[in-house]
């Protein structure tokens, strides 16, 4: 133990004797040195792509929100739960999963499509990031013209006159398509919903009538009808025709 402690001791005495046998170099030499220039350099071309990747995934929530038939298929599935009369079951988590891995299967061409064009060629340096952008756009802007209402997007352009012009040969830019998108796909759900309502409220409606005339006005509808929504719904095998339907809605 004494041993040790002796050797630090010395080894501590003579590192200020060792530190003031070496010049140091001047910090502006260091920093000006080729070496120091060109890790800088390597550094900053290696920073560039990484925060545009951060970014790109930071913003991936919303772009599948933006660009894809999530929207519709969340919205029409939270429709349903209410109209069953169901507040926790499925729970959310289970309609959003669902909702997502349906997205997956009607935008799984448009994924293909985006990555054979623009990602593969971007990767192998056949193409830059600019027409790699533009490339991988073309799919996502046919999807979403097909599904956007043309009076959406006319109201959406009178708003801010002299953007865009009906007569253009590239289309809406995308300022105006995605918004355009997202509403056409909102009100579209609705209209679903809407149609999605009306058998459960038509049960509702004769099940109140019944406990009503049966002298029952304290008993509440809602409960006495659940059962029998669930069992209208199980019956017809609701979740499945639905979400085939909301297939075919984008099979054109």
């Amino acid at each position: 133990m004494i041993r040790t402690v002796l050797i630090l001791t010395v080894l501590l005495a003579l590192i200020p004797a060792f530190a003031q046998t070496v010049d140091p170099l001047p910090l502006g030499e260091v920093l000006d040195s080729p070496e120091v220039v060109a890790a800088a350099g390597s550094l900053r071309g290696q920073l560039v792509p990484l925060i545009a990747i951060i970014t790109i995934l930071s913003l991936a929530p919303g772009i599948i929100m933006m660009m894809t038939c999530l929207p519709l298929m969340v919205i029409v599935f939270g429709f349903l739960r209410q109209a069953i009369g169901l507040q926790q079951s499925p729970p959310s988590m289970m309609i959003t999963s669902l909702a997502l891995f349906l997205t997956f299967f009607v935008m799984e061409p448009v994924f293909t499509t985006a990555w054979e064009t623009a990602i593969q060629p971007y990767q192998q340096g056949a193409i830059a990031e600019g027409e790699a952008f533009n490339l991988a756009m073309i799919p996502f802007r046919d999807f979403m013209e097909a599904r956007t209402h043309e009076t959406t997007l006319v109201t959406l352009s009178d708003s801010l006159p002299g953007r865009w012009s009906q007569d253009a040969l590239d289309g809406p830019p995308l300022s105006l398509l995605i918004p355009s998108f997202m509403l056409s796909e909102i009100k579209t759900a609705f209209q679903i919903g809407f149609a999605i309502f009306l058998p459960f409220l038509a049960i509702d409606l004769v099940v109140a009538a019944i406990l009503m005339a049966m002298g029952m006005m304290m008993v509440p509808p809602a409960v006495v009808s659940l059962p029998f929504k669930l069992a209208f719904f199980v019956m017809a095998d609701g979740w499945t025709k639905l979400a085939g339907a909301l297939l075919r809605g984008y099979s054109g």
